[in-house]
């Protein structure tokens, strides 16, 4: 078995960071950061392979839930409670799970990641099935809270999949589908919520955008099932629609929109 590297936790290639100028500061950090898209490049199979599994699974009636904890967690939760606005899913269909609950969204909650055991606990609550997929989220790919859920979901034949920043961790060993993104160490030495921060939020909007046009929440480049939560959002969908259906006069499209509730609707209607 290939021995676990802990790339994240190496040391800065960038030293004295405190006599540096705001303006060295803010370029030597773009520099680092230029590096994920072309990290990501080098994922993009292993990434395919995961979008294509959860896309059969929910199309099969089966539900995605991500799991992770600090950093990791909060970027897994915010791309999870995206989902129904932007493409009109029902609530519990993408779940996001962090360790310590709400409470860690906002503040660290000791040792909550330790807990080998909680995530399942926590999955447990939605009455998890092999119907569904799990995807853990951890940029150590260590981090135990992660590691035990997937490990206790394949014990149950749930599928997994995983994203992390470090080669042959733990968690890509517990996933039928890993994804490794190494972006080398951080700009601060171990301050994952910077380049592996990032790679995990580019990877998980490539995920989930992906899944969700494969479904069919998506027509031509439109949001067409997004929910109408805000004036600007119904003020996208009025246009959206007015170009859609050749329609002219704002105040009936705006009308028609807000009765059908949807782009997509609307469109199904006017026809």
């Amino acid at each position: 078995m290939e021995k676990e590297i802990k790339i994240t936790e190496t040391d800065s290639t960038y030293r004295h960071l405190e006599k540096m100028s705001v303006s060295e500061l803010l370029f030597n950090i773009n520099i680092e950061d230029a590096v994920v898209p072309s990290a990501i490049t080098k994922v993009l199979p292993a990434i395919g392979n995961l979008v294509e599994a959860i896309t059969d699974k929910l199309l099969l009636g089966g539900r995605l839930f991500y799991i992770g904890a600090g950093t990791s967690g909060r970027l897994a939760v915010v791309d999870a409670s995206e989902c129904p606005p932007t493409f009109g899913v029902p609530h519990g269909l993408v779940i996001g799970i962090i360790a310590g609950g709400k409470e860690a969204m906002f503040q660290a909650v000791e040792f909550a990641e330790d807990d080998a055991e909680q995530a399942w606990k926590d999955l447990s609550v939605f009455n998890i099935t092999p119907k569904d997929i799990v995807v853990g989220v951890a940029a150590s790919g260590s981090t135990p809270y992660v590691v035990g859920g997937l490990h206790t979901c394949h014990a149950n034949k749930i599928t997994t999949g995983s994203i992390a920043c470090n080669p042959a961790s733990p968690i890509s060993m517990e996933a039928d589908f890993p994804i490794e993104i190494i972006v080398g160490p951080e700009f601060i030495t171990g301050s994952t919520r910077m380049k592996s921060g990032t790679a995990q939020k580019l990877i998980l909007n490539m995920i989930s955008t992906a899944v969700m046009i494969q479904l069919g929440r998506v027509e031509d480049n439109k949001m067409v099932n997004m929910q109408l939560t805000n004036e600007k959002l119904l003020d996208r969908g009025v246009k959206m629609l007015m170009k859609k259906l050749n329609l002219e006069d704002y105040v009936v499209a705006r009308s028609l929109l807000i009765k059908e509730g949807s782009v997509k609707k609307a469109v199904e209607q006017f026809k």
